[in-house]
């Protein structure tokens, strides 16, 4: 009998951990899907490839370059600006550019755009 009140605690130890673990992942994603949450960083992912094909290119060429012009030197592989909804819009200035993942409001309200700047760190914007 012992044995199986102790089985029974471990077991809600086990369920209640679980339940904490799982509500934590989804507070600190934003989205309560996992597809979501794997697009997300997938945008994210897109969006540093980008600043980096925008160092590169700046290092070689000695100024920014919009999408277009990443594409076809080959500085970027992907084909298409943007992932599942979103979009990608490249900004740039002598001294800096900034890429925007603009999200599909219309079909996905409550999404978040994200940035990358020459800083090379990914921001939420509002």
């Amino acid at each position: 009998m012992k044995s199986m009140v102790s089985l029974l605690a471990v077991l809600v130890i086990v369920l209640l951990s679980y339940k904490l673990y799982f509500s934590k992942m989804t507070q600190a994603t934003g989205s309560a899907s996992p597809v979501a949450t794997i697009d997300i960083v997938g945008v994210k992912n897109d969006l540093l490839a980008i600043g980096h094909a925008e160092q590169i290119y700046q290092a070689e060429h000695g100024s920014y370059a919009s999408f277009d012009e990443l594409v076809s030197s080959d500085s970027v592989t992907m084909r298409k600006p943007g992932r599942d909804g979103y979009t990608y819009d490249v900004e740039t200035s002598d001294d800096g550019f900034r890429v925007v993942a603009h999200c599909p409001s219309a079909t996905q309200p409550g999404c978040v755009n994200y940035s990358v700047d020459q800083s090379m760190e990914v921001h939420a914007e509002q």
